[in-house]
Parts: C-alpha cells; sequence; structure tokens
C-alpha cells in the first residue's frame, strides 16, 4: 500500500474520531471518571474540522495555488496537533483516582469503558504524527 494512500486512510478516520466525539460529549451525562470543560470538546471539534478541510484542500490542490501552498500546510498540522492535544485531555476523564469522595465512573451506550476513547484519541495522536511527516517529507 502506497503512503499517500494510508495518508488518505487515517484522514478519514480522523474526520470519523472528531465526529464521533462530538457525538459521544454532547451531552451533559458523558461518560468517565470526571467531568470535563464543555470548551475542550468544543475546541477539539472546531479545530478538528479546520485542520480536516484545510488538510484535504492541501492534499487535492496543486502546490503552486493558495491552497495548496506551504501556509496551509502548516497552519493544517498546527490544526491537527491541537485537536490531538485536545483529544489526549479529553482522555483525562477516564484518569483512575482514589479517595472516599471520588465519584465512580459512569458509563454510556458506546462502550463500558475507556476503550473506545483510548482508540480513538492515541490513533489521532499517531495519524497526526503520520501527517506531519508526510508534509515535512512532501510525501503527499
Amino acid at each position: 500500500m502506497s503512503f499517500p494512500i494510508v495518508v488518505w486512510i487515517l484522514t478519514a478516520l480522523a474526520a470519523v474520531a472528531i465526529v464521533l466525539t462530538r457525538l459521544r460529549l454532547a451531552s451533559d451525562d458523558a461518560a468517565g471518571q470526571f467531568v470535563i470543560s464543555r470548551r475542550l470538546p468544543l475546541t477539539h471539534f472546531v479545530a478538528g474540522l479546520v485542520a480536516l478541510v484545510l488538510w484535504v484542500g492541501v492534499l487535492v490542490a496543486p502546490e503552486d495555488s493558495p491552497v495548496g501552498g506551504a501556509l496551509v500546510g502548516i497552519v493544517a498540522i498546527a490544526c491537527w496537533w491541537v485537536t490531538a492535544i485536545c483529544g489526549l485531555l479529553i482522555l483525562a476523564r477516564w484518569l483512575p483516582s482514589r479517595g472516599r469522595h471520588v465519584p465512580s465512573a459512569s458509563g454510556d451506550s458506546w462502550s463500558d469503558g475507556p476503550g473506545l476513547s483510548l482508540l480513538a484519541h492515541l490513533g489521532m495522536v499517531v495519524g497526526v504524527l503520520v501527517f506531519t511527516y508526510a508534509y515535512l517529507t512532501a510525501a503527499v
């Protein structure tokens, strides 16, 4: 499988992770050990959408066009990193803690634990590393 195909597949998976995170955390009773700020999933979603749109533009547009230029590519990679870091911060709601007054972890209909979140957000970090490598080496 060629490297550009891997980048396209990871782009599609990143889009799914962004949308599913938004859907999963839209309600007030999202699963996890702790409640996180409502701004964090919003930042994850907005930065992810901006990154996705700019990244697809970089992948599709010719290099001599404004969308395929270096500035748009750098902004897209930066937005991908913001999205990945927000995703890792979203994972913090699953961190175990001990103590007498610590609330128990709540579940939801998506899964029994943090497995889906771990898969999506750690996968997003790996995807962003691949995107960064692909962009820096001009492989796409």
